[in-house]
């Protein structure tokens, strides 16, 4: 819930301000975003979603193999396949090209060109892995309310 929330958010609030401002800005911005989401409140919420799921997966298998046992597992393998495949396969590799850029050499047309190669790949692959991250949220909260 935590990490759709998070990248929901981003839909919807920081996708639509980057829109807004200069290439350069843009660019700048993202550098600083990327430096600063790696820090442990992110990657508690982003790899302890997985974790608890592996073991909530596990520990029900070792209880009884029901349709909670396959709910929790189908929510196990999309946020794993949906959110963090899509990250490391697609957001880290253009945050990592952003990141690598020396913005002290840039023209204004190297401004464009960058933020052209990244902006919107990287926010269709957000939206991937925020609905993947909802999907797998709500497969659990369908398991929860069917245990009530």
């Amino acid at each position: 819930a935590l990490s759709a929330g998070l990248f929901y958010g981003w839909v919807v609030s920081v996708i639509p301000g980057t829109k807004k401002i200069p290439h350069e800005a843009y660019v700048q911005t993202m550098q600083s975003i990327n430096r600063e989401i790696l820090n442990p409140g992110f990657f508690i919420v982003f790899f302890g979603a997985v974790i608890f799921l592996v073991i909530s997966c596990y520990l029900q298998y070792r209880v009884r193999i029901d349709s909670s046992f396959y709910l929790i597992l189908s929510a196990t393998l999309i946020y794993l396949l949906g959110t963090i495949g899509i990250t490391m396969v697609g957001n880290v590799p253009l945050n990592n090209m952003i990141e690598a850029m020396d913005l002290s050499l840039f023209t204004a047309e190297d401004f464009k060109a960058a933020r052209d190669a990244y902006e919107a790949k990287w926010n269709q692959l957000n939206l991937f892995r925020t609905i993947a991250a909802l999907i797998s949220f709500l497969l659990l909260l369908i398991m929860l309310f069917k245990k009530l």
